[in-house]
């Protein structure tokens, strides 16, 4: 069921800074359509958002400057999926002790901004997803932020060897600390698009 209706949904990308012309690529090869998002009637187009990598700091001040964290926030109220990844993982933490600035917020979290160091301490390194089929996960490393906390309705899909967390899902968001963009492997961004078709999907019926 969830195949026939991916034709009807458009997932969107934050397109205010940082990596998304490269998730947008990503989506399009998961067989859906996708689309930049940079303002309040963009936002409210869409079936689903990915916020991408990128600087935190820098985001969440342009969030504000175009009146996009309050309707976010609306959204993610209502069960709108959303998909934060590196600098977007931060932004759906509902705790970042280390950002100047408030988070989005949507997952009872609390993270750590570069938790790995600068970028020549970028890394790669494979992860075995608890929640995704085909083998480990090639995961990038860049400049990362690292999950140090989760409530217990958070559920953890996937973390390092040492058993640090570095993916997570609440509901109908999820938040990784790397850079699946960079990567050839759409594994992530279809498991994304299935929880924004079953997301449009459930609506339809509720109507």
């Amino acid at each position: 069921m969830v195949e026939s209706h991916k034709n009807d949904v458009l997932v969107g990308v934050l397109a205010l800074q940082g990596d998304f012309k490269e998730h947008v690529n990503m989506l399009v090869h998961s067989g859906v359509y996708a689309t930049e998002v940079r303002t309040y009637t963009e936002l409210e187009s869409v079936d689903g958002l990915v916020i991408p990598g990128g600087e935190s700091t820098t985001m969440a001040r342009l969030l504000i400057a175009y009146d996009l964290m309050d309707l976010l926030r609306l959204k993610i109220s209502a069960g709108f999926p959303i998909w934060g990844t590196c600098a977007g993982a931060i932004l759906l933490a509902d705790s970042a002790p280390d950002l100047d600035r408030p988070t989005i917020g949507g997952i009872p979290m609390t993270i750590k901004r570069n938790a790995f160091g600068t970028q020549v301490d970028s890394f790669e390194t494979d992860l075995r997803f608890l929640d995704l089929e085909g083998g480990d996960y090639h995961a990038v490393f860049i400049r990362a932020p690292l999950i140090t906390d989760i409530a217990p309705e958070v559920k953890v899909s996937a973390h390092l060897k040492n058993g640090e967390i570095v993916a997570v899902v609440k509901d109908n968001l999820m938040a990784t600390c790397f850079h699946p963009e960079l990567t050839n492997d759409t594994r992530l961004h279809r498991k994304f698009v299935d929880l924004v078709t079953n997301y449009k999907i459930n609506r339809s019926n509720e109507v």
